[in-house]
């Protein structure tokens, strides 16, 4: 009988690392293969997928383009003294509404008012030499026309008047001189606006050569709000803002709030280089005094309305591999993707330029559980999800 060949180790390794990849195959078929030979669920030929639908609507459509705004006041008046002297009185309270012409302050006029009596007395003093000169001038001239008196006289007299004459006006232009110092010691309101902070006191000694003035002044009404907007908007606004001036809302800086309703007034000369944009500036009416100079604001700028423009909700619009599509539910109540040419949305409202007629019933809500002519039924939106709102953009 002949022996047994011994098996070798390294065989005997092979043949185990062998059985345990087949016990581990079989554990994967056990495990995951059933899973696989499971059909898909299928919906029964009647069944509907219940989803929320919306007819596409004709409205009109305003194409709002947003910015973000600062407020700045048209004029802005650092009120300072304009003459020397103790500041005996202070007319006015900090954030007080004043008109022009108001009076703010009173500088010590004394000096000044001795500056005007003086000058209005050497005026009184040249005008009667004037007088006395323009008689001395008639006597000389009945003198020598009655070959009674030199003409030499006649001469000397008409050049002593019109000096006099030259320093009467000097005199003149002295007065009107201290009348205008003694009037700038009632420091006045330049402008019609809202006082700040008062930055002198009163008996503190007032220099007009100083930097620092009185208070500044700011004009609240009307008011300026200054935006920046694309360059790629400027040929249409400027196309617009030709036929009527366009209109601009100011809301609140999270756009929750109309705060004003004014008119475009000014376009910069000249594009950012940095930036790409276009400065821009409204003016507004400001009598209740809701917007504030530095205040930072929403400006929308209304570019024009689309008449009779086809709209969904913006959610009935989905993007695919050949751009945006909607779902549009058939007279069998079947859905079938087709593509659309979308625009500006607004209000949650999406612009179809092209590819959706106003009265066609598109899918809103539940694209997600549909494919090309499944069948579908509507379902209230009450039931239906939350639907995000879109942001209002300009394109």
């Amino acid at each position: 009988m002949t022996p047994a060949h011994p098996v070798s180790p390294s065989r005997r390794a092979r043949i185990l690392v062998l059985l345990i990849v087949l016990i581990a195959f079989a554990l994967l078929l056990r495990y995951f293969w059933p899973g696989r030979l499971q059909a898909a669920p299928v919906v029964a030929a009647d069944a509907s997928v219940p989803v929320l639908m919306q007819q596409a609507q004709r409205k009109d459509l305003p194409i709002w383009l947003d910015a973000i705004g600062n407020v700045q006041a048209l004029n802005t008046v650092n009120v300072r003294v304009r003459v020397d002297g103790e500041l005996q009185k202070v007319l006015f309270t900090e954030g007080q509404m004043v008109t022009v012409g108001t009076q703010l302050a009173q500088i010590d006029p004394r000096v000044y008012q001795a500056q005007v009596a003086q000058a209005q007395a050497l005026v009184a003093k040249d005008q009667a030499q004037l007088a006395n000169l323009k008689v001395n001038l008639q006597r000389a001239t009945n003198l020598a026309n009655a070959k009674a008196g030199p003409t030499q006289d006649v001469d000397t007299y008409r050049a002593d008047l019109a000096a006099q004459q030259a320093t009467v006006q000097a005199d003149q232009a002295a007065l009107d001189n201290a009348r205008l110092q003694l009037g700038f010691t009632q420091v006045m309101a330049p402008l019609t606006g809202r006082t700040g902070q008062r930055l002198l006191d009163v008996g503190s000694i007032a220099h007009g050569s100083e930097a620092t003035g009185l208070v500044t002044i700011t004009q609240m009404n009307p008011i300026s709000v200054a935006f920046a907007v694309s360059q790629d908007d400027l040929a249409e606004i400027l196309e617009e803002n030709a036929r009527q001036p366009l209109q601009v809302v100011a809301m609140t800086r999270d756009g929750k709030k109309q705060i004003a309703s004014g008119t475009l007034s000014f376009i910069d000369s000249q594009v950012s280089a940095a930036s790409g944009q276009i400065q821009l500036k409204a003016q507004f009416n400001n009598d209740d005094s809701q917007l504030w100079p530095g205040e930072l604001v929403s400006a929308r700028v209304l570019l024009n309305t689309q008449h009779d423009a086809t709209v969904v909700p913006v959610t009935a619009v989905q993007q695919g591999p050949k751009g945006a599509f909607v779902y549009v539910v058939n007279a069998d109540q079947r859905v079938e993707p087709r593509q659309v040419s979308a625009s500006a949305v607004v209000a949650g409202q999406q612009w179809i330029r092209d590819g959706l007629n106003a009265g066609e019933t598109v899918v809103v809500q539940g694209q997600s559980r549909i494919a090309p002519g499944i069948k579908v039924s509507p379902v209230k939106a009450d039931n239906a999800q939350p639907v995000p709102v879109a942001m209002e953009v300009a394109r």
